[in-house]
């Protein structure tokens, strides 16, 4: 009989097992000898279990990571194990959490952000209820998240029983999971890098990941925009577009695409919507009959998870969360003290409500190792951080030094 250390990877929404390629090939190639199995996650971890069992092995010990709202299903999904025995005869040993919203989705003060709260938890079915707090989980009438964060509650308790708890934010650029949610904190030190003063060391071996950072006793003086049609104001007009890389063609492409986006837009957008709206209620329809199916056991399964595919996220997602990105990349990863971002206005700082502060306050009572990614590049990070896809995108390269450290901090 062999003893089994189970690993399970659980992707984000919109997501598939193909965005935790490069974890599990680098946890491979750190680790020979422990294995790793990467599950698509729907409650089926003690179906391996007894897979396994059945053939002869047996699970002693069990890790779970969840990218994005992986992350959450994760918390949850410990939970219910836990209830149902799971860890009486398994130990728990590494949770750990990348680019993961732990107090739901924050706001900005912007018509765009409240848009998305407002039309979030309508079009992304109960996901997105969970996502702004607004959900009714428990007979109470609480959020899920609410539940989760509270400390008498079996989603905590099992959080703790783990022998590490590590989690893997962004600390800029992250516009699907901000640094605030996915750090669990009240503030962001790290917003208006650019102008703040702010010095920030790298780690040599797991660079993008911050060794150490420093705010001045005194911030700097903001430096001044340019003029309008000066100079410097058309040079940086000219260096940033609204489009995502697969947009951006080449001339006479892109002319073409311009004058066509007045009739592309309101397709777009509707065809977005309806497809959401469609996904919201097949979603909700599949809870019903998940909740139905499991009614003769006592417990209700929230479905955290939805079909949608790959293409919507890398369609969608991607122009949604991330409207504006530079072209320019010289400053990806800059050494201590020297930033070369262009950015010199305000960036708009994230809202909690609440009861998301005190979500915050209550997760950080747990013993969590907090490790911070510097990302300053010009498109959205949220992908980067886990080498989402590399064969598409070479960018995302970038985040395998963050992976390395997930792989070479994994307790066996």
């Amino acid at each position: 009989m062999s003893s089994y250390h189970l690993l399970v990877l659980v992707h984000g929404m919109w997501g598939n097992p193909s965005h935790m390629a490069e974890l599990k090939r680098i946890m491979l190639e750190t680790r020979a000898q422990p294995s790793a199995e990467g599950i698509e996650m729907r409650l089926l971890v003690l179906d391996e279990v007894e897979k396994l069992q059945r053939d002869g092995d047996k699970v002693v010990r069990f890790s779970i990571t969840g990218y994005s709202l992986g992350g959450l299903v994760s918390r949850y999904v410990v939970g219910i194990l836990n209830r149902r025995g799971f860890f009486e005869d398994v130990t728990p040993f590494n949770f750990n959490t990348i680019a993961t919203p732990h107090v739901g989705l924050p706001t900005y003060p912007s018509f765009v952000s409240t848009l998305f709260s407002t039309l979030g938890p309508k079009l992304l079915s109960r996901t997105g209820e969970q996502f702004y707090c607004v959900d009714k989980w428990s007979s109470t009438g609480r959020p899920l998240l609410d539940i989760m964060a509270d400390p008498d509650q079996i989603f905590y308790k099992s959080l703790a029983a783990f022998k590490t708890i590590r989690i893997y934010a962004n600390s800029v650029n992250d516009r699907t999971v901000p640094y605030v949610t996915a750090a669990i904190e009240l503030e962001d030190n790290f917003l208006d890098h650019a102008t703040n003063g702010i010095e920030i060391e790298l780690h040599e071996e797991y660079n993008p990941i911050i060794k150490s950072y420093s705010l001045p006793a005194v911030s700097p003086a903001p430096t001044p925009k340019p003029a309008i049609l000066s100079r410097q104001w058309l040079k940086d007009k000219k260096e940033r577009t609204y489009l995502p890389p697969f947009l951006q063609f080449r001339f006479p492409f892109n002319l073409v695409f311009y004058a066509l986006l007045p009739i592309l837009i309101p397709i777009g957008a509707s065809l977005i919507i309806v497809r959401l709206s469609l996904a919201s209620r097949s979603s909700r329809a599949r809870i019903r009959l998940l909740e139905k199916e499991n009614e003769s056991n006592g417990e209700r399964l929230i479905h955290l998870l939805s079909d949608l595919e790959r293409q919507v996220e890398d369609a969608v997602v991607d122009i949604i969360d991330d409207p504006g990105i530079t072209s320019s990349s010289e400053n990806i990863l800059p050494e201590k003290g020297k930033r070369k971002t262009k950015r010199s206005s305000s960036e708009p700082k994230a809202i909690l409500t609440p009861l998301q502060q005190k979500l915050v306050r209550a997760l950080n009572t747990l013993p969590i190792k907090k490790e911070l990614v510097y990302l300053n590049i010009g498109h959205n990070s949220h992908a980067t951080i886990i080498s989402r896809d590399v064969k598409r995108f070479e960018m995302h390269r970038l985040g395998q030094g963050v992976i390395k450290h997930w792989a070479d901090s994994f307790v066996l």
